[in-house]
């Protein structure tokens, strides 16, 4: 199945929502990273939501998620961009049993949730940290939405070997003149979901299957999906931008002690290697520059 966000819209309650399915996305973020089963599940239950959140994105921008605690997982970090083309990784212990949520992240000591947004234009990414609460991903993410955006939101989120996928129920302001008692129905029904039918089904099949009789007494507008790519290209030139950083002093103190710099992209998942020749025609064309 195809790797799409598909937002929605319960016109006679005035409830939003949108349904993510992570296929081949996902599949590629796990391609040789050897994730123990329950660090993948978090890694792509925070995926699916990091694709939710960006689809919100109007103009170009980078949005990073990080979930970062002293518990076995010490972090999840996903981020994407205004073309949802995205990236992701965990960090663990060798070994992660099964636990709780905020055990397995370390919320009690000091684990927070980091909501990063970098814009073309702005001086420095905006920033924004909040304590992790709840008992599951989900949790932690429906939390933090209804404090930014106030308003009551429900989250749904599952992750297997194939796929990852959430379902995002959001009220609106006027929900409650159109209806006292939709936004009770709306989220009960939505709490029926089993974690198969997040995984297998498309948005049309799983909302017409949760919310049949809303959808027939109402109506329902399910609008276009819109792709989610997973996006992780090579950039060999920034990384001898950041060896040119450090300056050549350094970098010849690096290259004799271990023949060549080697920077490796953990969120890609890729070693960058310099050779000592390599190393000097950077400093030779960036001092050819300055003469320019």
């Amino acid at each position: 199945m195809s790797s799409t966000i598909q937002r929605f819209l319960f016109e006679g309650l005035d409830i939003r929502g949108a349904f993510v399915h992570l296929g081949e996305t996902w599949q590629q973020m796990q391609v040789d990273r050897n994730y123990q089963p329950t660090v993948a599940q978090l890694l792509g239950e925070a995926a699916a939501i990091t694709a939710l959140i960006g689809g919100q994105l109007k103009q170009p921008g980078r949005l990073t998620l990080q979930l970062r605690g002293n518990g076995p997982i010490q972090l999840l970090v996903v981020d994407c961009n205004e073309q949802l083309q995205m990236r992701g990784m965990a960090r663990s212990n060798p070994v992660v049993l099964p636990a709780p949520v905020q055990d397995l992240l370390g919320a009690a000591q000091g684990g927070q949730l980091m909501l990063s947004l970098d814009m073309p234009d702005a001086r420095q990414p905006y920033q924004s940290f909040v304590p992790m609460v709840g008992d599951s991903v989900a949790a932690i993410f429906e939390h933090y939405l209804e404090q930014s955006e106030q308003q009551p939101s429900r989250l749904f989120a599952m992750a297997g070997p194939q796929a990852a996928a959430c379902l995002f129920l959001q009220k609106l302001p006027d929900s409650d003149k159109h209806d006292p008692d939709g936004w009770s129905r709306i989220t009960q029904l939505a709490a029926t979901v089993k974690p198969a039918e997040l995984l297998a089904l498309d948005a049309e099949t799983l909302l017409g299957r949760l919310f049949h009789e809303e959808i027939a007494a109402r109506g329902i507008r399910i609008y276009d999906p819109q792709p989610v790519v997973y996006h992780c290209p090579e950039d060999r030139a920034k990384v001898a931008d950041m060896i040119r950083g450090i300056g050549r002093a350094d970098a010849e103190t690096i290259l004799a002690e271990h023949g060549e710099i080697m920077i490796r992209d953990d969120i890609c998942n890729r070693e960058y290697h310099f050779t000592p020749e390599e190393v000097a025609e950077l400093f030779a064309a960036s001092q050819g520059n300055k003469l320019n």
